[in-house]
């Protein structure tokens, strides 16, 4: 320490307290050199130079100055042209003056009316003044711009011009005589062309705006033919003082005529030094035009390829949105605008500016030149990252972007950081600007969390593929809710359910402040349930949600006991938004209802009026019945809202009748029961044969997120996570010793996953099929079929799940198949492989993918198959056959629909309606409609049950059985289920009896068979005996069999063939022409229901290899061997069920959304229901809770999966 003080100097005790105030001071044998830098620019010449050159706003001043100084030379010069007059005399400053004529007759002319002018004294003044100070800056700058070589300087044309306009003035001063001189000063209009040019670079630079090349060379074209004529004029002027002496007018309309190549000879030079200076300007016309026009047609060319830039004038006084896309195909395009500008205040007020780096396709090209777009759609080529670009599509003052990711790149991750990117660009450059961001993969969302709209292509996409699983066709109802539609298409359909279906696609979610709303202003202190009821009831709107006003959280079915508020803000359903309706009440409805107010029993069919939904011009026309939303209080009879049903066969006993919806909730009305308790001792009581090896589950959040970002769902867990060895389905460990699905004795039957890689997408799959609010015994194992072998991150994230599993294997193999048990699956989902989304030629991606799934939908038809595809053009495919006029009459139909400007000219393919295609790209449309709706995003996440908010419900489904017709009608069932478990039904899935036929025309003219009417109520006679059957042959839950292995000994068969032969002979007595052909036609058909040989084949073949892999074939049942249960169970496929038959009996169908009141129920109908939050109001007593969910199950059907039961 010591050492250390004697090496530190103690500073000079003078300075020490002032260097404490100010600082270090240097010391007085400090060798420290001061360097100054840039000491060059301190002379005066680079003072001048940087005054004069270098800064760009003093040098924008000087040439401003300059180009002043030029145009005030050539209005001087006009002004001494029209004070000059020749008769006066021609001489020099004074000179005696002579007067000069022409002759016409002679060639000879005088010199002198050429060589001297008349210039008055304050114009001569003037002149010099304004030479000596071009002179000056002239010298000025030839000295700063100096670099060496002063005769390239001086050979140059401007310094040139410049001497010869301002030298003789300069001259004139010291000998007087040569005051009236010539002077050509009109050839500064050339020096005033080129300070113009400098002076708008200077100006870009300045004010640090890109210089659109485009407008420089238009402003040197205009310049350029300015010059040439303003030259010509005075040129011509001057030398016609020797000849025809003609004024500045007559000289212009010369040139004109003369450079237009019109050439009317009325006004003709007549010496030959004019004549000579109109051949000099024609030849510097044809060499310098054309080589200027050449640029222009070259830049606008490559501004078309570019797209130019955007007005900055349009952008304040327009609004515009920008999209960003890293290539534009043409169905992203059609896509985004029909979606865009669907909504009619959009059309009018908004531009859409679209910013893609690379070049316009063709086919983008060729849409873009449509007059309806055109005017609307404006192309720029440019990239997100440049600020030049994004100053050129005026990206600050847009209304919103939207940034979507090329999910036709093979590498998802590298697209997805490009979207990142461009994000990050566009909120540093344009904070203010509302961001709409596409994400692909779930674990790069949290980048891109500060945009104020996100939207995760493969979280919604698994989450919607899970739920197609056990609520059909999840995927088209969601993909119908988010795009935009009038309910107009298929009206002219001669087939009703094509008419009806089209109709409810046009009901999409709206939102209005309950205190201005018509619907539900009346409802204001009722209960949720009451509201929607009623509200349903009146007006045929569908309430589903809210939000209060004090909680952004949106909540869906908040449960009967949620009382409504003046400011909460009401999410419904409907063809059109309240805004936009008109309301007629029926009074004579009205005057009918309170004549049969009185009466107690319910006599004859239902009929509810019908409530008609007519869009016509954006405004819906509703016909209402003004009903009376309060129940009376009085008994059963006195209740309008009760219904009671006539007695069974003469005995006293009656249906129980539906209760009225309450207007406050009532605790011992409603059926709570507390999820969080051990539901499976209730529910299901474990048989003898099942032993004590009966796995508890326990409630609880996931451990392990794969990524950042992912909502936390309350799901069924393993109490101890599985070992990684235990997922693997096809191989035993130390921990058991199965090796394939037969082997786990599962209960339920499983779901299959076909990916390619297990992404962390793949975990929302998993998490909507392990929610709370699914009972354990509704739970069906899960196999993932991956390509390659998942990482231990995605096995450490499910590894917590109940019967999960997975196998390495790919959806082509069909030893694969076999192996992750197909045989035993109900549903199998195949998902769009990243390696096959792009290729060569555009719609091939889904090939393979197509050709796989056809080829598993022979080999197990009983097999409910979801695909995922790339393109939604290719769904036609799924089904199709050369033959089948039906298929053909679908094709006619959606080619009318899209000439008629229908954005869902593809809903009609029975693929896509019956809930079996699905294509990320339809999901597009939802953040589009963001803009308009912001709410959009939040509810479609709610109904995947992506995110689950707290007092929110979420949606599952209900089947309607034989048991449950004597509801009838749509309008009560809505009453039954708000009144009894407080669910909201949002609408139906529908499977109806169709004749699919490939005759000819005439030959099926003479059989047509109507199904809807006739064939299917011999169905439904025949599913009772059919039921029971398969219920006695198999105790699986769908009730399949390996009975009788030849289909001629089936009684309902060989009935169903009767009946077809009965019908077909009745209508072919009608046309006798025509009968053998009928009659052959008929021996077809009775031939088909025996023949099976190559379904029998493809039962061979999986058979024999399933032989071959040591796998049991008891549990694989062939064509030939469907039992009626499985033939039922194909009502939900909505594929066709023979493709060797010429004419096949089979089912289609379809989803409506909210449909009317007085829809009638049928057999096998799902109904979507949004059910409330379990969690959000439990019981007090857990006595009184068990109670009630035991007596709620005990009506609920143990063979049925996931469905309420009435």
């Amino acid at each position: 320490m010591n050492d250390l003080d004697t090496e530190v100097l103690p500073l000079p005790p003078r300075y020490r307290f002032r260097d404490l105030l100010l600082g270090d001071q240097p010391f007085p044998n400090d060798d420290r050199v001061q360097v100054e830098f840039y000491v060059n620019e301190n002379t005066f010449k680079e003072r001048l130079k940087l005054f004069f050159i270098k800064n760009q706003r003093s040098s924008l001043r000087i040439r401003l100055f300059n180009f002043s100084l030029k145009l005030l030379t050539c209005l001087l010069y006009i002004v001494r042209v029209l004070l000059d007059n020749p008769d006066q005399g021609i001489g020099c400053w004074g000179c005696e003056k002579y007067n000069y004529t022409f002759n016409g007759s002679s060639s000879e002319f005088h010199w002198a009316p050429i060589l001297w002018v008349e210039r008055k004294m304050a114009l001569w003044v003037i002149q010099v003044i304004v030479a000596t100070i071009s002179f000056l800056e002239t010298m000025l700058l030839i000295y700063l711009s100096y670099k060496g070589n002063i005769w390239e300087q001086i050979f140059h044309v401007s310094f040139v011009l410049e001497m010869i306009n301002t030298l003789p003035f300069i001259i004139t001063v010291f000998w007087p005589p040569l005051r009236n001189l010539f002077i050509p000063v009109f050839l500064n209009c050339w020096l005033a062309k080129h300070a113009l040019e400098n002076m708008i670079n200077d100006f870009h630079r300045a004010i640090l705006r890109t210089q659109s090349a485009m407008f420089n060379q238009v402003l040197i074209l205009f310049c350029t033919l300015l010059c040439l004529v303003f030259t010509g004029t005075c040129g011509i002027q001057h030398l016609e003082r020797a000849g025809g002496n003609l004024n500045l007018l007559t000289s212009f309309y010369f040139c004109i005529v003369t450079f237009s190549t019109v050439g009317f000879g009325d006004v003709t030079p007549k010496i030959w030094p004019s004549q000579l200076l109109v051949v000099i300007l024609i030849c510097v016309t044809l060499v310098v035009l054309p080589l200027q026009f050449e640029e222009l047609v070259y830049l606008w060319m490559e501004r078309q390829k570019s797209g130019g830039n955007y007005s900055r004038h349009r952008a304040r006084t327009e609004k515009h949105v920008v999209l960003c896309v890293s290539s534009l195909k043409i169905d992203l395009l059609m896509d985004f605008l029909n979606e865009f500008y669907a909504h009619p205040r959009l059309q009018q007020d908004y531009y859409v500016v679209i910013l893609c780096p690379s070049e316009m396709d063709v086919q983008v090209r060729r849409v873009l030149q449509i007059p309806l777009w055109s005017q609307r759609v404006i192309y720029l080529q440019g990239s997100a990252l440049k600020d030049q670009d994004l100053m050129r599509a005026k990206m600050d003052n847009g209304e919103a972007c939207f940034i979507l990711s090329s999910r036709n790149e093979v590498d998802r991750t590298a697209a997805d950081h490009q979207t990142i990117l461009r994000a990050w660009a566009v909120k540093d450059f344009a904070p203010n600007c509302p961001l709409y961001v596409q994400i692909l993969k779930p674990e790069n969302k949290f980048h891109v969390k500060f945009a104020d709209h996100v939207v995760c292509e493969e979280e919604c996409k698994y989450a919607m593929l899970a739920l197609n699983c056990i609520c059909p066709a999840t995927s088209t109802l969601i993909t119908l809710l988010v795009h935009t539609s009038r309910g107009q298409e298929g009206q002219e359909s001669p087939e009703q359910w094509q008419r009806m279906y089209g109709r409810c696609s046009g009901n999409e979610v709206y939102h209005i402040r309950m205190g201005d709303s018509k619907f539900f202003r009346e409802y204001e202190g009722k209960s949720f349930t009451y509201a929607a009821f009623h509200a349903h009831k009146k007006y045929g709107v569908c309430l589903i949600g809210l939000k209060r006003e004090e909680n952004k959280s949106i909540l869906l079915n908040p449960g009967p006991r949620h009382i409504l508020a003046a400011s909460d803000t009401c999410f419904y359903i409907n063809i059109t938004k309240e805004e936009n309706s008109a309301f007629i009440f029926k009074q004579e409805e009205k005057q009918k209802r309170r004549g049969l107010a009185g009466q107690a029993l319910y006599e004859g069919p239902s009929r509810l009026p019908v409530h008609s939904i007519i869009a016509s011009m954006g405004t819906v026309a509703m016909d209402l019945q003004n009903t009376d939303c309060r129940p009376s209080q009085g008994g059963i009879g006195g209740d309008g809202s009760k219904l009671t049903l006539p007695t069974e066969n003469g005995s006293g006993s009656r249906r129980p009748s539906i209760a009225p919806v309450l207007e406050l909730a009532d605790s011992s009305a409603l059926l709570p029961c507390d999820l969080l308790s051990d539901q499976s001792e209730d529910e299901v009581t474990p048989s003898d044969d099942e032993g004590l090896s009966v796995v508890e589950y326990v409630k609880g959040y996931p451990p392990n997120s794969p990524y950042i970002g992912s909502s936390p769902t309350l799901c069924h867990l393993l109490p101890v996570k599985a070992p990684f060895c235990c997922l693997r389905l096809d191989k035993g460990c130390k921990h058991n010793s199965y090796e394939d699905a037969k082997a786990y004795g599962f209960k339920n039957k499983l779901i299959i996953v076909s990916a390619e890689t297990a992404g962390n997408g793949l975990y929302n799959f998993i998490v909507p099929l392990r929610a709370y609010y699914r009972s354990r015994r509704e739970l069906n194992p899960i196999v993932l079929l991956l390509d390659n072998k998942p990482d231990h991150h995605f096995l450490e994230a499910i590894c917590c799940f109940p019967m999960v599993y997975y196998m390495e294997g790919s959806v082509d193999n069909l030893d694969s198949l076999l192996q992750c048990g197909i045989i035993y699956a109900d549903n199998l989902v195949v998902v769009d492989k990243e390696s096959t989304m792009s290729a060569e030629e555009d719609y091939m991606a889904d090939a393979k993918t197509i050709v796989n799934v056809q080829t598993m939908f022979r080999l197990f038809p009983s097999l409910s198959i979801t695909t995922e595809l790339t393109h939604p053009s290719n769904m036609r495919f799924m089904q199709f056959r050369a033959k089948d006029s039906y298929s053909l009459a679908l094709s006619k139909l959606e080619k009318q629909e899209r000439e008629n400007g229908s954005n869902l000219a593809f809903m009609f393919r029975l693929p896509f309606a019956a809930g079996r295609v699905f294509s990320i790209s339809m999901l597009d449309t939802l953040l589009y409609q963001s803009f308009v709706k912001d709410y959009m995003i939040t509810i479609t996440r709610l109904l995947l049950g992506l995110d689950t908010t707290p007092g929110s419900g979420y949606l599952c489904a209900m089947k309607v059985t034989e048991d449950d017709l004597w509801i009838r009608t749509y309008g009560r069932l809505f009453q039954k289920l708000c009144s009894s478990s407080a669910e909201i039904p949002i609408g139906i899935y529908r499977t109806e009896c169709h004749v699919f036929s490939s005759e000819p025309h005439d030959v099926r003219a003479q059989s047509q068979i109507s199904v809807n009417m006739e064939d299917c109520e011999d169905t439904r006679e025949a599913k009772g005996p059919w039921s029971t059957r398969a219920a006695s042959g198999s105790g699986s839950t769908h009730g399949r069999h390996g009975g009788s292995a030849d289909p001629v000994e089936h009684p309902v068969l060989r009935r169903k063939s009767l009946q077809w032969a009965r019908k077909l002979s009745r209508k072919s007595t009608k046309q006798v022409g025509k009968a053998p052909v009928a009659t052959d036609w008929i021996t077809q058909q009775r031939l088909s229901l025996y023949r099976r040989s190559e379904r029998q084949e493809l039962s061979e073949l999986v058979k024999n290899r399933m032989k071959h892999l040591g796998l049991p074939t008891t549990g694989y049942e062939d064509v030939a061997n469907l039992t009626a249960s499985d033939v039922m169970n194909r009502v939900n496929l909505g594929y066709l069920q023979d493709e060797m038959n010429d004419h096949h009996q089979n089912t289609l169908s379809y989803v409506l959304i909210n449909p009317p009141p007085d829809t009638r129920l049928e057999p096998n109908d799902i109904v979507y229901l949004i059910r409330s939050d379990p969690l959000a109001h439990v019981a007090s007593s857990s006595q009184s809770r068990k109670s009630s969910c035991s007596n709620k199950l005990s009506s609920c059907n143990p063979e049925t999966r996931d469905e309420t039961q009435l």
